[in-house]
């Protein structure tokens, strides 16, 4: 099968990723990686992503990192500066980190679980927005993407926090595209349907509601982290999607196309 995408695609590109050191996140530095981006990737979980950037160095990959807890209100700034002392510049955000205790019930949603998915999520979103901003303003542009989620978007029983968090980020990702346009940095939002370590465990625990999972996509698949949402978010990064921002792309197999 032929692509537009290869070695060099996105040479040049130096991005940051955040929650990246495993799942979607990692799939998504993978994709950057392997297509000449340098990527600064940043987690909470210390020992995990040593092990994710000490596998990116020793594959030949242009790879920094940085241990930060996106609850802290400077945290956004620590990482944007990790990235440009290790690079020099950044053009390439992607805002995929996000903490949720999984299922409850809308009436039982404690205050601090609320609380945790909006830091982690839409608030540590918006500062890092807002710290890249005059970075990429200053090398002349840049592609911000999002992460939004289907639990938002159309609705997922017991997922009431996160699915407000999630629909927070894609509000302020069009607002950020329509008023960014003009500094030649474009907002996307992606909402993925990927085998993260959730669905595996969905996958061992509930076997049949993990099929009632692959069932409701068009392509009977669960999307791979690197080659089918990574791959996408590589096309946002890359100057290939020059004209396409304030966008919500559905990354899900067709699960959500015909709602």
């Amino acid at each position: 099968m032929s692509t537009y995408s290869h070695p060099h695609s996105l040479d040049g590109h130096v991005t940051i990723v955040t929650g990246a050191a495993r799942g979607v996140g990692k799939g998504i530095a993978t994709a950057l990686l392997s297509r000449g981006a340098r990527v600064l990737v940043t987690d909470i979980l210390d020992d995990v992503l040593a092990n994710t950037t000490a596998e990116f160095a020793e594959a030949g990959f242009g790879v920094a990192s940085v241990v930060a807890d996106l609850r802290d209100a400077d945290s956004a700034q620590r990482i944007v500066d990790a990235a440009l002392d290790a690079f020099g510049t950044v053009d390439g955000l992607v805002n995929n980190a996000v903490a949720s205790s999984g299922p409850i019930p809308f009436v039982d949603i404690p205050a601090d679980e609320y609380e945790r998915v909006h830091d982690t999520g839409p608030r540590a979103t918006f500062r890092l927005m807002q710290a890249i901003h005059p970075v990429m303003i200053k090398g002349g542009g840049g592609s911000i993407v999002n992460l939004g989620s289907a639990a938002g978007t159309v609705g997922t029983h017991s997922f009431g926090a996160y699915a407000g968090a999630k629909e927070a980020i894609r509000g302020m990702s069009k607002v950020a595209a329509l008023e960014w346009g003009v500094d030649r940095i474009r907002v996307n939002v992606v909402c993925p349907l990927a085998e993260t370590d959730g669905l595996k465990v969905l996958r061992d625990i509930a076997p049949k509601q993990y099929e009632a999972v692959v069932r409701s996509t068009s392509l009977k698949r669960i999307g791979d982290p690197t080659t089918d949402i990574g791959a996408v978010v590589a096309f946002l990064i890359g100057d290939d999607s020059a004209y396409l921002t304030g966008q919500t792309l559905l990354v899900d197999g067709g699960a959500g196309s015909f709602r």
